[in-house]
């Protein structure tokens, strides 16, 4: 090719590439000064999209409209899509993007009429009341110069719907995606928001907000998918159209049944309305949506049989009716050959299971949770080893028998609560995914099987306690150093502690109370940098507490419990002074509400077994602000250290049934967050400190049988208790104690006051005045209930706590995995 032949070419390219008619169309000029002005609206917040984003919504956060400026064609500009021929901006993907501000503000993108998606997930969009003052709208002004019949739409705008929801969703026609889910938008949403875009709309997300109200019926013609949940609507249900194929109205407070209207919903795959106050029986014709393959509508009221119509339900693929009160027999009639999780726990299930018909109708199983029904019978041993399960939960029922193998694949295998007797085969070592085992509360005996601790098994969590388990405990633990928790508690294992529990570098639950363990006082568990609970309750462990001074021990221990065994000597001044997470806690950003193990497939919530004021107390969910000292029924003497009043976040101190002499200190007062302190039966000394009067949240306060004088001060909440707080105390005078104080008024006739001693302790019931804040959420009420008679007080007590942890957390309500009975 010759010269002028590529000086030719070149021309042709340059005039193709510059001449008019074939150049590609720039933003326009009016929709790329909305776009600025809504940027300039808000302000960027990293914390509020790190978050949500990065950690749950596996999305990346930074700042996309850092890119938006005049020199650059808006088109362009990170997450702005254009129409490929016209150049109208069709869609707003802002997702994750720190935006911080009023919801109103997105008024400006009435100049975008041409939208189809908004993508606005993840930001910090609240809803606040406006001003009909023009001054509330700085960006009208800015319009008005250029614009003026767009200026004209928003000055016309109803005021009143401008407080809580953007009008301009209004005006976009041809709007088919909408996502403004997992912001703080409040507040109830204005009728006309439901009627709009009838023609267009396929997609509504207005998930993890905080919205509130009545929704009407949904009338969009062509819509797909609805994710309304974690909100507080209320009212009936809302049924979409018969397009819909995802329905969520999950984590809401919706009420009365289930209408028959939503068996219209022929094209529907997928139904969640868990978490709900939805009650009354199934819709009977339920199963004529034979498209279905998820439902979860656990976490209600629902009652009745199962709708036998669901057998036609052949595609199902989850199926998850927990937490209800259904009453039927399990449904092996079911024959959904494709179900892979089956959640029916928490019902009023009765009867066997047709083994044989299980087998035949779910496969493919892979998740099975029957617990906390009233199922009986007995598995056969190999009934589960050839399927592919890894979840199975058959607790808190009334099955008998030898241990059901778990399946191969298992990783989480929990028989607790039922029947269940014989020994633990050593076969159980052939799952070698399990990382949760319970087999707590049954018949069980022999030895614990080696192989559960060996290096053939990476198990996270073992609970055997409240069996007969007996012999010594192995002397090799955590070979693959994965244990999270250990509760051998309430059986008769014996001898010392393994040293090898030392090398559970992740071990944050130790729970070996109530066997017949001899040793002395492991402080070499210290060194474990995750340990937060350490229950060695009635034991045989004895000597002295002995800490070096400056050893770096303990740093995370939240829960100490060595009651009740045979320690002497001075109170461990220097064990205390390690205690760095009682003294200044834990920042709670970014912690979850209760104490949870993270699994790779899962979460786990730790529980526990304490003891408060003699009664052994289950704690289901361990709230991440519980820390407790009890070093009660031993043999301590000498004065109470000063360290103790350092432990500033402290909730519970019992150092009763001693021989602790001297004064209270005073410093005590300090603990501001002390729920109950018992120095019962023990020969202190001195005057009743007032600093304890500044104890806001002290809810129980037992100093009976000490050697104490003086008058008891009467001014704030020292003057709240009862005369059993006080009793046993010969030089103790005043309200409430019948004796007088002199120049007193004569008192009333005394009123009896009896203690058994040391061993009666345990056994007797204390009158739980004004409990409070002193009991953690959790807590078995019917157990409480039956024991003090007091549910009322108790409740209150378990909600305030509750709300004074969830204030320190400061964290976005969340959904996570729970399982029941662990």
């Amino acid at each position: 090719m010759g010269r002028h032949q590529i000086l030719g070419l070149l021309c042709f390219l340059f005039f193709l590439h510059s001449s008019p008619p074939f150049a590609t169309p720039l933003c326009p000029p009016d929709q790329r000064e909305a776009l600025l002005l809504f940027k300039n609206s808000f302000v960027l917040d990293s914390k509020v999209s790190n978050y949500s984003c990065d950690q749950y919504l596996q999305l990346t956060s930074y700042p996309k409209t850092n890119s938006w400026n005049k020199s650059i064609d808006c088109c362009s500009w990170d997450g702005v899509t254009c129409n490929a021929s016209t150049s109208n901006v069709i869609s707003l993907d802002l997702r994750c993007s720190w935006l911080s501000g009023a919801l109103h503000s997105i008024s400006s993108l009435l100049l975008l009429p041409n939208l189809q998606t908004l993508y606005f997930l993840g930001n910090n969009f609240v809803s606040t009341h406006i001003s009909p003052d023009l001054s509330a709208f700085p960006e009208t002004t800015h319009l008005h110069l250029s614009h003026s019949t767009i200026s004209l739409q928003v000055l016309s705008l109803p005021f009143c719907n401008l407080t809580k929801f953007p009008y301009f969703l209004n005006s976009l026609e041809k709007l088919q995606d909408l996502d403004l889910s997992n912001n703080r938008i409040s507040g109830e949403i204005p009728r006309w928001f439901w009627g709009i875009n009838h023609d267009t709309l396929q997609r509504l997300d207005l998930s993890n907000n905080l919205l509130e109200g009545a929704i009407p019926q949904l009338h969009w013609n062509r819509l797909l998918h609805i994710e309304i949940q974690n909100n507080s609507f209320q009212g009936s249900l809302p049924i979409p159209p018969p397009s819909t194929v995802t329905f969520d109205a999950s984590d809401n407070g919706f009420t009365g049944e289930i209408p028959p209207s939503i068996c219209q919903l022929s094209s529907l795959w997928s139904l969640y309305l868990s978490n709900n106050n939805l009650s009354g029986y199934l819709p009977q014709c339920l199963g004529n949506i034979t498209d279905l393959v998820k439902i979860d509508l656990s976490s209600n009221k629902l009652q009745g049989p199962l709708p036998r119509s669901l057998i036609r339900c052949v595609k199902l693929y989850s199926l998850i009716l927990s937490h209800n009160e259904f009453s039927d027999i399990f449904p092996h009639w079911l024959e959904a050959r494709q179900l892979v999780f089956l959640d029916l726990q928490s019902n009023k299930l009765q009867g066997r299971i047709n083994l044989t018909v299980f087998g035949l109708s779910f496969p493919v199983l892979r998740s099975f949770s029957v617990s906390n029904n009233n199922l009986t019978g007995q598995w056969p041993t190999n009934v589960f080893s050839n399927s592919s399960l890894d979840l199975i939960d058959l607790s808190n029922n009334q099955f008998g028998g030898p241990i059901p193998l778990p399946s191969l694949l298992t990783n989480y295998y929990s028989i607790a609560s039922n029947k269940i007797t014989g020994n633990i085969p050593s076969l159980i070592c052939n799952a070698t995914f399990l990382q949760i085992i319970d087999l707590s509360n049954n018949g069980l005996i022999g030895r614990m099987p080696r192989c559960l601790t060996n290096s053939s098994i990476g198990l996270s969590i073992l609970k055997l306690r409240m069996n007969h388990f007996e012999g010594t405990l192995p002397v090799s633990f955590c070979s693959r150093r994965s244990l999270l928790t250990l509760d051998l508690s309430r059986n008769q294992f014996e001898g010392t502690l393994p040293r090898s529990l030392v090398e559970c570098k992740y071990l944050e639950v130790l729970d070996l109370s109530d066997n017949r363990i001899e040793d002395t006082f492991p402080k070499w568990l210290g060194t474990l940098q995750e340990l937060k609970v350490l229950i060695l309750r009635s034991n045989n462990f004895k000597g002295l507490l002995n800490i070096s001074r400056g050893a770096h021990l303990f740093p995370k221990l939240q829960i100490l419990d060595i009651s009740n065994n045979n320690f002497g000597g001075p109170l461990p001044a220097n064990l205390m002074t390690n205690l760095k997470a009682m003294m200044n806690g834990e920042n709670g950003q970014d912690k979850p509400l209760y104490m949870t193990q993270s699994l790779p497939t899962m979460s786990y919530e730790s529980s526990v077994t304490v003891t408060m004021k003699g009664l052994q107390i289950e704690l289901v969910k361990i709230l991440t602000i519980f820390t407790t000292i009890d070093l009660s029924c031993n043999s301590f003497q000498g004065d109470i250290p000063g360290v103790f009043g350092h432990l500033h976040v402290l909730i519970g101190l019992n150092l009763s049934h001693n021989h602790l002499t001297g004064s209270i200190p005073s410093i005590l007062g300090n603990l501001t967050d002390l729920g109950w302190l018992d120095l019962s039966s023990n020969n202190l000394s001195g005057v009743i400190p007032r600093e304890l009067g500044d104890l806001t949240f002290l809810g129980y306060l037992n100093l009976s049988k000490n050697q104490l004088i003086g008058r008891i001060p009467q001014d704030k909440q020292l003057s709240t208790f009862s005369n059993n707080s006080f009793g046993g105390n010969p030089g103790l005078c005043g309200a409430p104690l019948p004796k007088a104080c002199p120049n007193d008024a004569q008192p009333s006739p005394p009123l009896s006051f009896h203690c058994k001693g040391h061993e009666s302790w345990f056994k007797q019931k204390v009158v739980l005045i004004g409990y409070a804040s002193g009991i953690v959420i959790g807590i078995s009420l019917s157990y409480m209930a039956f024991e003090t008679g007091r549910p009322k007080w108790l409740a209150r007590g378990v909600r305030m706590l509750e709300i004074r942890a969830a204030k320190w957390v400061k964290k976005p309500k969340r959904k996570t995995v729970k399982f029941h009975g662990q």
